[in-house]
């Protein structure tokens, strides 16, 4: 098991101080982060100093910036709170939005993530493996902050990026988590709306209805899938996006869904990902209709080259974290879930 997932608690601050309270915090991790990132080193920082690379930034960058000026504040406190440049947290925020107009032979490792989904009279779950390089080990922590305004939010968080690219709840009893999926450049949009900025927003949503239109009024950069859960009103909302705001809602009922990295009902041209084939395959020859059963398939490793729970050497399972939509909890496990050993189990209530 990886180490405690380090928590930092704010209150009655927003905007920029929020962000320097974040970046003071985690100096360490971020800047630890940052200086064994290949990719932000090796290519995307030197791509920002060319001239399409300059101009895509710019694109990003008064988009980005103009429809959330508040969590552009959040980066530039984080920045300043850390000691890390301000464009190095900038690459980290446009990842996904710069890796596709890279050089062809740049590969960008993958962040695998798989989630299985269930609301049946019983049973209402939203469980989630958080996948990521293994670069990525000890370079996350949770914020739970309390806004001014009286929202509340808690998110896990990857370092020198904005809560949460991974998943999160708020006071209101709105939770999701995140899995990547892959388009084809053809379905990229250069210097729209960053994924980053979106999930940050979620983090707001009053109801599943906000939340559902926080996703779909912004014109993306590249797609991504939301499992939307909301506690009060049980229910489950699968969402994939595509550039040019399309977007394509299951809601999620007594038949179990796994939905790993890759378009499941969304007519998307994408890139083809074995390793969510081999997941999708094997999460269909498992039962999950309890929750240990869930469980179970979130750490299957059967599968000796692409397995549901990854231990590397690439790819590790970060974490798992269950959203009891009944009992109104997020639990989150470190370690295989089969062992069932809850680091954090939080109130959605």
């Amino acid at each position: 098991m990886d180490g405690e997932i380090p928590v930092l608690e704010i209150e009655g601050c927003d905007g920029y101080e929020m962000g320097l309270v974040i970046g003071r915090k985690f100096s360490h991790l971020i800047k630890s982060r940052v200086a064994k990132d290949q990719v932000l080193l090796n290519h995307l920082l030197p791509f920002s100093q060319s001239p399409q690379g300059h101009a895509l930034i710019q694109s990003l960058s008064t988009n980005n910036r103009g429809m959330f000026p508040r969590y552009w504040d959040e980066l530039l406190g984080m920045a300043h709170g850390s000691g890390v440049s301000f464009l190095s947290i900038l690459m980290l925020n446009f990842r996904k939005e710069i890796i596709p107009f890279l050089p062809k032979e740049v590969k960008e490792e993958a962040d695998d993530c798989s989630d299985v989904l269930l609301v049946d009279t019983s049973l209402a779950i939203a469980a989630h493996n958080e996948d990521a390089n293994f670069s990525l080990i000890g370079h996350t922590y949770l914020v739970k902050v309390k806004m001014l305004s009286g929202l509340s939010f808690t998110a896990y968080t990857y370092a020198g990026e904005l809560p949460s690219c991974a998943f999160g709840f708020n006071n209101h009893g709105l939770a999701f988590t995140l899995n990547s999926v892959p388009p084809t450049e053809a379905e990229i949009t250069p210097g729209g709306i960053a994924r980053n900025f979106i999930s940050r927003d979620l983090l707001e949503a009053s109801d599943l209805n906000e939340a559902l239109h926080r996703i779909t009024m912004r014109d993306v950069s590249v797609g991504h899938c939301y499992n939307l859960v909301d506690v009060m009103s049980r229910r489950i909302l699968n969402i994939e996006t595509a550039s040019r705001k399309r977007v394509s809602v299951r809601e999620i009922g007594g038949t179990p869904s796994f939905h790993a990295n890759m378009y499941l009902h969304l007519q998307v041209e994408q890139v083809h990902d074995d390793n969510s084939l081999h997941r999708q395959k094997r999460a269909g020859e498992i039962p999950k209709q309890s929750k240990e059963e869930i469980l179970s398939v979130l750490g299957d490793s059967s599968d000796d080259k692409y397995p549901i729970y990854m231990e590397g050497p690439l790819l590790h399972t970060l974490c798992t974290v269950l959203i009891d939509l009944d009992k109104k909890t997020m639990s989150i496990y470190q370690g295989n879930p089969k062992d069932k050993k809850v680091s954090y189990c939080f109130s959605l209530s």
